[in-house]
């Protein structure tokens, strides 16, 4: 297949392409751009498609902790291939897309999928990935499950913590399931083969 870009897939450690699409959020449509939130940290949760049956109850999870994100100068923008009214009227059907007040982002072409490595090209759906951009438009996480794997909305907000404490204290790492306020590890030979 042809790549639809003139630049590779994003990887993590790079810089993230600008790229654009229609997006349904509170009753509205409008045109969103990953440059409308320069300065922020976005985490994009794509997932296969509307009106199925793992994705309700993973941006639902994501709906509950939106406003943690928030909080932690973060937006969220779930990606489907499926078009922005697509998006309002799961919306207005269910429960627990109901809940959703974050950025339901539309690309029925896949660009964005492709652009992230989700795209199933022979359904033209995709898998469930998410991903941490800073706010220099740097990928920081990736993550990409099958489709029948459901997320942690509480494991994206960890992540993110982690990125957010790395991006500002540049000497230190986070260690596994490190969260806020937990020990972090200054890297250097006196923690070899110590740890």
């Amino acid at each position: 297949m042809e790549d639809v870009f003139d630049f590779e897939v994003v990887k993590v450690g790079r810089e993230v392409p600008e790229f654009k699409m229609a997006a349904f959020q509170n009753d509205e449509i409008k045109d969103i751009s990953l440059s409308d939130f320069k300065g922020k940290w976005v985490v994009l949760m794509f997932y296969p498609a509307d009106f199925t049956f793992v994705c309700p109850t993973e941006l639902e999870d994501m709906a509950a902790l939106y406003p943690k994100f928030q909080e932690a100068g973060a937006e969220v923008i779930s990606v489907s291939t499926d078009t922005a009214f697509v998006h309002k009227a799961w919306h207005d059907s269910s429960d627990a897309i109901g809940k959703v007040n974050y950025l339901m982002g539309a690309d029925p072409t896949g660009d964005v999928c492709q652009l992230f490595d989700v795209y199933i090209d022979d359904e033209g759906l995709a898998l469930r990935g998410t991903f941490i951009i800073d706010p220099n438009g740097v990928l920081k996480t990736a993550e990409i499950h099958d489709l029948g794997i459901g997320r942690s909305a509480a494991e994206t907000l960890r992540k993110l913590g982690a990125a957010q404490f790395v991006h500002e204290n540049g000497d230190q790492v986070c260690p596994a399931n490190w969260t806020p306020g937990a020990d972090t590890l200054k890297p250097g030979l006196d923690l070899v083969g110590k740890i």
